[in-house]
């Protein structure tokens, strides 16, 4: 162990800049543009035309400006790219595969004229059950923001507006429009709210979708201390604040709660509801003027105004945008088991079964996509192995598998089972069961299960993990999937992606399991009674093991951790770096993770909190140094009673390994 004293400084801004900046003259021609609209035009202005189309005023030279869902591929009347979703791309643990996305989705925004991407979604993955978390990035707000911000970029610095969502305390789809979200301030800063403030100061998001849900008993529209007190005045946003689609209540109370732009359409925001209510006095004009100006600045910035956001010479269906979806399933499918069953070798035969391994299944809602083409586990094995069966029929298992060596059962949800505005159940539907329990019963000694999970977070595994040689969390891997997943079943690549969530045992191990839903409230209740200890942080706080703790991730190599070093920056962040060393027998990546430690505070924080990770690749018997820089962030909680974030002097750990639960290195530091 080794320690290290030092002063670190605060600094002023955390972030870097962003690509598109809304600049003073962006703001006077906004302001010149305000000016020259009557009061039933700028009432009109501050909602949708019509669905997915921003209001049009020809005469002033605004067009109308078209948006599209969504998170994992442009949609909305249009055939496109299918990208791996969401929670898969923060298992890649890739910044710059982050930002590729964002470029490929931007090219494919382009190509089809459309100005604002309505992704990424950022919302904590809170609980398994939530219909949504295969659109998000996890349950860790470092992962989730880094992985946001960099997304942002790439989609922005293509000239397209990118919107985080769903702001906030969004976790959960049962009952979304009457949810009340009861968490407190400290939670919401240090959990809920750091993805967006990471979207916005460094990512510098355009626009700032608000949520369907209530957020301590006022709903998110209508939340003037989100929209305006932490939004525009703590985090410095000067974007466009949006609703999600029908989620607003009320004309004065989305007024005054900061709301910019009402979507799809008017309903609140109409002439015929607003004009009477400020010649009344009830509302004052300068409030309207604000949002249209908001709006404004925003698109002039983008270059909305001065030119097509159509480009013809980029193709719809676009080669580079199928390699980046390739790129990025190849990275964020997780092994988390591995008895001697993978890879396959050239003599195995090879027996698919089950629908998700002859089509790619994907969630359901904002985030679903039409492809131009899919590739299935079954079409992906096909082109790489000569051995290999693909029963549609399953009265056929028991003949089929009579003369295989490996039985890979392709199961998990689709868009049917889990997706946007309704939750899903923890366990397989009880026909997955049934067929599971079929293949355990014929499966002889000398074959080996392969089961591969579609699903947007964990599945209860307790009935059968035991019986499978090998797990791959395969998530909704895009309309690549299918390829990714045999190239890493053959041992073309190695798996390399590590979870961004934890998968308990059961559903009872989840910290937030007792008061995920409150079902005999008369107003649907959800408390976060789990506080700041949500995830991993709970189950460090319980002591419960989860099945496959966060941070986990198996490979077809080993990895040794060494030579940790910790250095304070000049502009006082701090540095960690440390060794890998592939010691196995085959090249692959491996992702380093940094976590801190508060030895002893005035307040409960978390045994440890990730802020920091590195990947590389590696190859056999070589040794890459992994770095990661650790700003104030890293070691200060938020403090309720001055209402901002706190540095309290101290000890702090610095622990770094390859997850959670397994990190060798440690350093102590003062500050």
């Amino acid at each position: 162990m080794r320690k290290f004293a030092a002063i670190l400084f605060l600094a002023l801004s955390f972030g870097a800049k962003a690509q598109v900046q809304i600049t003073p003259q962006d703001k006077e021609r906004a302001s010149a543009l305000v000016k020259q609209m009557t009061l039933e035009e700028k009432c009109r202005f501050i909602a949708g035309a019509r669905s997915f189309y921003t209001y049009a005023i020809p005469r002033l030279g605004i067009p109308e400006i078209r948006m599209a869902d969504g998170p994992q591929g442009v949609r909305n009347n249009t055939v496109s790219t299918l990208y791996p979703c969401g929670i898969l791309t923060a298992s890649t643990w890739n910044r710059d595969l982050a930002h590729r996305l964002g470029n490929s989705l931007a090219d494919d925004c382009r190509a089809r004229g459309v100005s604002i991407l309505l992704g990424p979604g950022v919302n904590i993955y809170r609980a398994p059950m939530c219909g949504r978390n295969f659109e998000y990035f996890g349950e860790d707000p470092y992962l989730a923001g880094e992985t946001a911000a960099q997304y942002i970029l790439g989609v922005q610095e293509k000239g397209v507006m990118a919107t985080v969502k769903h702001f906030a305390a969004n976790n959960q789809e049962r009952a979304r429009h009457t949810m009340s979200s009861d968490v407190d301030e400290r939670t919401l800063q240090e959990i809920y709210f750091p993805a967006f403030r990471k979207a916005v100061q460094e990512g510098g998001v355009g626009a700032v979708m608000d949520s369907y849900n209530l957020v301590n008993s006022v709903h998110s529209t209508e939340n003037a201390w989100m929209n305006k007190v932490v939004l525009r005045d703590q985090w410095g946003f000067e974007g466009i604040v949006m609703s999600d689609w029908t989620s607003v209540y009320s004309t004065i109370g989305a007024v005054n709660g900061g709301l910019d732009l009402e979507c799809p359409k008017g309903v609140f925001f109409t002439p015929e509801k607003i004009v009477p209510l400020i010649e009344n006095g009830v509302l004052e004009e300068s409030l309207i003027d604000e949002k249209v100006q908001h709006i404004l600045q925003t698109f002039i910035a983008f270059g909305f105004l001065d030119k097509p956001q159509k480009d013809e010479s980029i193709p719809e269906n676009n080669p580079q945008s199928a390699a980046t979806a390739l790129d990025i399933a190849r990275e964020g499918v997780v092994l988390l088991k591995n008895e001697n069953a993978l890879p396959f070798t050239k003599k195995s035969k090879i027996l698919v079964v089950g629908n998700n391994g002859i089509k790619m299944p994907h969630g359901g809602g904002s985030g679903e996509v039409t492809p131009f083409y899919t590739i299935s586990v079954a079409d992906g094995l096909k082109a790489l192995h000569k051995k290999v069966t693909v029963i549609e029929d399953k009265s056929l298992l028991e003949q089929e598998m009579a003369s295989c060596t490996d039985v890979v059962y392709c199961c998990g949800f689709n868009r049917d089972l889990e997706g946007e505005a309704f939750d899903r159940p923890f366990s397989l539907t009880p026909k997955q069961l049934e067929l599971m329990e079929r293949i355990q019963q014929n499966l002889t000694a000398k074959q080996h299960l392969t089961v591969i999970i579609n699903a947007g977070g964990a599945v209860d595994m307790s009935g059968w993990r035991d019986h499978a040689d090998a797990i791959l969390m395969a998530w909704y891997p895009g309309q690549e999937g299918g390829t990714a997943l045999a190239e890493i079943l053959t041992g073309r690549i190695s798996p390399s992606g590590k979870l961004p969530i934890s998968i308990e045992e059961k559903a009872e191990d989840n910290p937030s399991f007792a008061t995920y839903f409150d079902a005999g409230s008369k107003q649907s209740r959800t408390s976060y009674s789990e506080g700041i200890f949500t995830g991993y942080r709970g189950y460090d706080k319980t002591g419960v093991k989860p099945l496959y703790p966060f941070g986990f991730g198996l490979s077809y190599s080993t990895f040794k951790y060494s030579n940790l070093a910790v250095e304070v920056l000049p502009d006082g962040n701090v540095k960690v770096s440390f060794d890998v060393t592939n010691t196995g027998k085959k090249d692959a990546a491996e992702i380093g993770q940094v976590y801190v430690r508060d030895v002893k505070s005035s307040v409960p924080r978390p045994l440890k909190e990730l802020k920091g990770y590195d990947k590389h690749f590696v190859g056999k018997g070589k040794t890459v140094r992994y770095s990661a820089v650790l700003d104030r962030y890293a070691f200060s909680f938020y403090d309720t009673a001055s209402h901002s974030f706190k540095l309290e002097g101290g000890e702090f750990e610095i622990l770094a390994g390859p997850s959670s639960a397994d990190l060798p290195l440690k350093a102590t530091i003062q500050l």
